[in-house]
């Protein structure tokens, strides 16, 4: 009889650690950097792997580079380019952080919360502090993050003809959303 009471605490207390942390392979990351001149440069990623911790309040994305889909080819191609990401070098981009004032958000309650994220942001392998602003919606357990940001290309070793002939904007937004289930 102890044995089974002690199966049953240790599998309930499993279950409860792992309702903590929640994860998702369909995440979407786009970004937006279309200026007056050109309104083409707009990729979206669908496959972005996301992980939010309820309890530490921990975040984390990363989203293979070669994944965002552009609606003119050659633009895509120019994208995963040695000038531009260089997705054969660099792979994949990537956000760490953790939510500010967790304690606002109540992740056993339905309701949206606005929060703020700090982290890092490593694009080619440049790493940078951030500090995102987002929204935190909860619904019947099921949990969604939405998050809009401006990137600087240039803090991120990001240059070239396009920008400066005011083809691609010079701090594109990002947009995120990850539904975790």
């Amino acid at each position: 009889m102890k044995k089974i009471i002690l199966l049953f605490s240790f599998a309930l207390a499993a279950t409860a650690g792992f309702a903590q942390k929640k994860t998702t392979t369909s995440a979407t990351v786009a970004f937006d950097a279309t200026t007056e001149k050109d309104a083409l440069p707009k990729a979206e990623n669908k496959t972005v792997i996301g992980a939010l911790d309820t309890q530490s309040g921990a975040v984390a994305f990363e989203a293979a580079v070669s994944n965002f889909s552009f609606t003119n080819p050659m633009i895509q191609e120019h994208f995963n380019g040695e000038k531009w990401m260089n997705s054969a070098k660099f792979p994949k981009f990537s956000f760490a952080g953790k939510i500010d004032k967790l304690g606002k958000v109540k992740f056993d309650k339905n309701g949206t919360y606005e929060v703020d994220v700090t982290g890092t942001l490593t694009v080619r392998e440049a790493s940078k502090p951030v500090t995102v602003h987002g929204k935190i919606t909860v619904k019947d357990g099921a949990i969604t993050i939405n998050a809009s940001f401006s990137l600087v290309l240039a803090d991120y070793g990001i240059s070239g003809a396009p920008i400066d002939a005011g083809k691609v904007a010079k701090e594109p937004k990002v947009t995120v959303t990850a539904d975790f289930l």
